[in-house]
């Protein structure tokens, strides 16, 4: 079976798609049979593409990204064959179809928060997800998820068939947890700064534990978006200033290290499809307070603490109930090293190998 990804969204910096279609070409890669083969292609007019790993071929184009998706999302021309070579599956990371000749075609669909907040997301998103989502998730032989949730969702809302939905959940890193929680350190929240993961309810919330005499550093990571001027140029006045920090975007390399210095992780985003940040938080040991919404409970299950997003104040006193109660702390890191355990890239490979074969089987009923 030849399966080629599309990997442009890990091409620069990987932030959660770009971190899934990563993890799951090397995870595809590495529970190969013989025969298998993994490719992933790129387009790009600068960015040339590095396989992810000796075992997966490339297929590098230098078209404009932007160029080629105006053409792939609105006449679904040309087909991917033509750039990338014979393939049995044409896999998006993303809810849109790459157009294919003969490939079984596959999405991913991570979450369906474009459909009711379009002016939270980014311009091509907001431009295409919304009006084309519901026809490209019909007409893919597979749809992916990675929740339940998400998965009852698509049904749902897309009158997605659930017999051509499979639920394959991201992994969890590599890491060796904590043994215990340190007594000082930051509290972390990580993300790309972007309306959906409400980082400005997390703001009003750490004004609220100034106000009541908590002061405790707060470490902001992830990308900034021109959107998010407005949260940086809070943290330069007070009560916010010298208190929290956004750090930027961290690399693979540095992330295991920022997480091991932390007390706790707030995840207060208004829908996640399922949150990797929460799941890097329990592989190294780090206590999760997460909102209420989305696949955040599915993933967190029993490790992490909920609340709700739309309530700062409230926020606010659940974290300081849990800064000030180390027992509780350690709860719940020792549930998350436990929890962590079932979340597999690899696991979820062998899942999507298995799913690959009904696609193929279904493109070729046609």
């Amino acid at each position: 079976m030849r399966v080629l990804l599309d990997y442009r969204p890990a091409l620069r910096a990987r932030t959660g798609v770009g971190e899934y279609v990563h993890r799951t070409a090397l995870a595809l890669a590495a529970t190969a049979r013989p025969g298998d083969r993994v490719a992933v292609f790129s387009s790009s007019w600068k960015d040339r593409l590095r396989a992810p790993s000796p075992d997966i071929e490339t297929r590098d184009a230098r078209v404009p990204v932007r160029l080629l998706n105006r053409a792939w999302h609105r006449l679904e021309w040309p087909p991917v064959e033509w750039m990338a070579g014979p393939t049995d599956v044409a896999h998006s990371p993303t809810p849109l179809l790459l157009p294919a000749r003969r490939a079984a075609q596959v999405v991913t669909i991570h979450d369906l928060f474009f459909l009711d907040h379009p002016e939270g997301t980014a311009a091509e998103i907001r431009r295409d997800y919304p009006t084309l989502v519901g026809d490209h998730a019909r007409r893919a032989d597979l749809v992916v998820t990675v929740s339940a949730t998400v998965g009852a969702q698509v049904a749902q809302r897309l009158d997605v068939d659930p017999a051509r939905i499979v639920t394959c959940p991201n992994g969890a890193p590599d890491w060796t947890p904590r043994a215990a929680v340190p007594t000082d350190g930051p509290v972390i929240a990580v993300g790309t700064l972007e309306p959906r993961k409400n980082i400005a309810g997390l703001l009003d919330a750490w004004t609220c534990l100034l106000e009541g005499g908590l002061r405790v550093p707060l470490l902001l990571a992830g990308g900034a978006p021109s959107s998010a001027a407005p949260l940086l140029e809070r943290l330069t006045r007070p009560p916010l200033a010298g208190v929290v920090r956004h750090v930027g975007y961290l690399e693979e390399a540095d992330r295991e290290a920022f997480y091991a210095s932390a007390r706790l992780l707030v995840l207060p985003s208004f829908d996640e499809g399922f949150g990797l940040p929460l799941v890097e938080a329990m592989a190294a040991g780090v206590p999760v307070v997460a909102s209420q919404r989305g696949a955040l409970p599915e993933v967190g299950g029993d490790a992490a603490v909920y609340v709700d997003p739309d309530d700062p104040r409230a926020m606010a006193t659940v974290i300081a109930s849990l800064l000030g109660d180390a027992g509780r702390l350690e709860t719940m890191r020792a549930r998350g090293a436990a929890r962590v355990g079932q979340f597999s890239w690899q696991t979820s490979a062998v899942g999507l190998w298995a799913a690959y074969g009904q696609a193929i089987a279904r493109r070729s009923a046609r």
